[in-house]
Order: structure tokens, then C-alpha cells, then sequence
């Protein structure tokens, strides 16, 4: 398949089959990932792969429980915003497998030569270390396709960020960046309507 098809075939899958996801392909769905460009060459991506049904449920569990603790606007439409956040947030549960991804900040080499902390670096690059760890997850996506399985980016558990984080064994300085559930799609998939060329394009010649 060539590197064309995969991005235009790759598309986010929420439902999967029951068919597992062998640890050579999330080996090389890593190692690909490993690839990915970082600020400085620093790395600092580590991802944890989860098949163990137990945990998973626990996790969806945790991740529930925070978003029933949000607080909601006094409207129908907001409750039924809620519900979906929780559909959305903890699908993972039946995935075949989801990939953690965690990061561990940096000190940059600009940090050597100005006066001024690592979180305003990071704030005036606009967090290089998370730009990082999104290429490296595009790699992920893009290999799975390619590998004839389904993936999905997922930001939303991150509500229940620390409570995930100490399940997982995830320690500062490290922090848990995202999730990408993995395996075969239960249906045919295609991706949503995208932005035209001429609307997201623009050339200053």
C-alpha cells in the first residue's frame, strides 16, 4: 500500500471485531512510531500496549465516573452532550488494544542559554514534546491501516488523566499525552468530509 492510499483510507474506528492484534504488528506500529520527528532528536514518547479485559474495564470505569462528576448546564442539550462524551470517552473498553502513549518532558537546549523556564520554552514553542508525540501517533494510525487494521486517536479519557496515570504507573515527570485503540473494523469505514484544498490552502509568493 502505498503512503497516498493510507492517508486517504485512514479514518477513526470505534468499533472493532473480536480478532486479536499480534504483538509483531504493535511492535512495528511502535517502532515506526519511534520514528517520528522530535525537538532536539529527544524522544520522549514511550508507549504502553493494553489487552488485558480486566484493566480496560477498569479504566472505562474511572474515566465514567469523572465525567459523571462534571458539573452540567441546566439543559436538555447539555445532558445529551454528556451522555455522548461518555459513549465517545470510553469505547475503548472493547478495543482489542489500546496504546498509552505518555511523555517525558524535556529540558531543551535553549534552557542552556536564556534565562527563562522550561514551561515558558514550552509555552513560546507552542509544547514541542506534545507537536512530538502527535507525529509519532500519526505513524501509528497510518501504519495500522496499512497493516489492515482500524485506529482511533483518543483525547477524551484524558479527563480522568490522573487517576489513569496512577493505574497505568505513570510518574512524574512523565504524563499520560493520549490514547489510540487498535484492531480489525467491525464495519466498513470511510473517512468524514474533510476541508477542500482551496479552503485550508494558502500560497504567499
Amino acid at each position: 500500500m502505498e503512503l497516498k492510499e493510507a492517508i486517504e483510507l485512514r479514518a477513526s474506528v470505534r468499533n472493532f471485531t473480536d480478532e486479536p492484534v499480534s504483538v509483531e504488528d504493535l511492535r512495528e506500529m511502535v517502532r515506526r512510531a519511534g520514528l517520528a520527528p522530535s525537538e532536539n532528536n529527544h524522544q520522549p514518547w514511550k508507549f504502553t500496549a493494553i489487552t488485558n479485559r480486566q484493566l480496560l474495564r477498569q479504566m472505562r470505569d474511572i474515566v465514567s465516573k469523572k465525567i459523571d462528576e462534571l458539573p452540567v448546564k441546566e439543559s436538555k442539550r447539555a445532558y445529551l452532550i454528556k451522555s455522548q462524551m461518555q459513549i465517545f470517552a470510553t469505547f475503548f473498553e472493547k478495543a482489542p488494544v489500546v496504546i498509552a502513549v505518555s511523555l517525558t518532558p524535556q529540558e531543551s537546549i535553549l534552557e542552556k542559554g536564556f534565562n527563562i523556564t522550561q514551561e515558558e520554552l514550552n509555552k513560546l514553542q507552542n509544547y514541542p514534546d506534545l507537536q512530538s508525540c502527535g507525529a509519532a501517533i500519526q505513524n501509528i494510525l497510518l501504519s495500522a491501516v496499512e497493516m489492515g487494521y482500524g485506529a482511533c486517536w483518543m483525547s477524551t479519557p484524558l479527563t480522568a488523566r490522573e487517576e489513569l496515570e496512577k493505574i497505568l504507573n505513570i510518574k512524574s515527570p512523565s504524563y499520560l499525552a493520549a490514547f489510540v485503540t487498535i484492531g480489525k473494523p467491525l464495519h466498513p469505514v470511510s473517512q468524514s468530509n474533510k476541508k477542500t484544498l482551496k479552503e485550508i490552502f494558502v500560497l504567499k509568493d
